[in-house]
């Protein structure tokens, strides 16, 4: 049907923000009290800022009208969809879970596995492998018209997109993070990888997904337009995020340097990183 800006609400959207407010809300005020010794922390202001930001950014993604024109008007909206998914959502979960709740959240075995797919170069293959997968012509037309396998296709990408930011925001020892300058070369990585599917989606001279070529236009944008802009997206603003945190890094180790003396986190971390990420010998 053509494209109305009439708002209407997505009740399992809803269900599922309601259920982990509440489990959040349960948690820092029934489970943290009892667990931690008397007068500890149990979450800090800036966790309670990133977990509300996280909420706000899950309604974003998954509700009107983003998730409206992402399923059956405008792949460009599906791309800025998932940027919202794996590049805004995971970072802000992560800074907003303290480390006494993930611990309760990954017992056991459930941490090792946890753990072994954080490995920075086992999460980069694991969220890259993921993002081809879920931008193949196929899968994009079965989760178009299938809610369950929609869903199924969320959760997988949130879930590669929270090992993919781990070796960066991992909020346990257990799961260590990486150095400054090993987060840095790790995100440029990260960085590099996309650009493959987005010069297929921004240089096609055809579109690629005929699931889109049949739902209405939305402003007069073509398919093949709307496809190149999903390229530009992927590419330009996915980048962006990643180069932003690459400084904000960047400019946290100079600090933490600046303070400690030269060195204290020196250049020799690379090499170790690469070593860890199993790019070197």
């Amino acid at each position: 049907m053509p494209w109305t800006w009439h708002w209407h609400p997505h009740p399992s959207v809803w269900a599922l923000v309601l259920v982990t407010v509440g489990l959040w809300w349960y948690a820092i005020a029934r489970i943290g009290p009892r667990v931690l010794p008397p007068g500890a922390t149990v979450v800090t202001p800036g966790q309670r800022r990133n977990f509300a930001l996280a909420i706000l950014t899950l309604v974003v993604a998954a509700e009107f009208p983003i998730h409206d024109l992402a399923e059956g008007y405008l792949y460009s909206v599906h791309m800025v969809q998932h940027m919202l998914l794996t590049l805004v959502f995971p970072p802000l979960l992560l800074t907003a879970l303290p480390a006494w709740l993930v611990r309760r959240l990954l017992p056991g075995p459930v941490m090792r596995v946890a753990r072994f797919v954080s490995r920075p170069l086992i999460a980069l293959v694991f969220f890259n492998a993921v993002l081809v997968f879920t931008h193949w012509p196929v899968i994009v037309t079965a989760s178009v018209n299938n809610e369950l396998t929609h869903f199924s296709l969320h959760v997988l990408i949130v879930a590669s997109a929270i090992a993919m930011w781990m070796p960066v925001l991992s909020p346990v020892l257990e799961i260590p993070r990486l150095s400054y300058p090993g987060q840095m070369v790790y995100l440029f990585l990260q960085s590099l990888v996309p650009t493959v599917p987005a010069s297929f989606l921004t240089f096609g001279d055809r579109p690629l997904y005929a699931i889109y070529e049949t739902f209405p236009r939305v402003l007069g944008i073509s398919a093949l337009t709307d496809q190149r802009t999903a390229g530009l997206i992927m590419k330009i603003a996915g980048g962006a995020i990643l180069w932003a945190f690459m400084t904000a890094i960047f400019f946290k180790w100079f600090r933490t340097e600046d303070r400690d003396g030269i060195d204290t986190l020196g250049w020799r971390d690379v090499d170790r990183t690469l070593n860890r990420m199993e790019l070197t010998k």
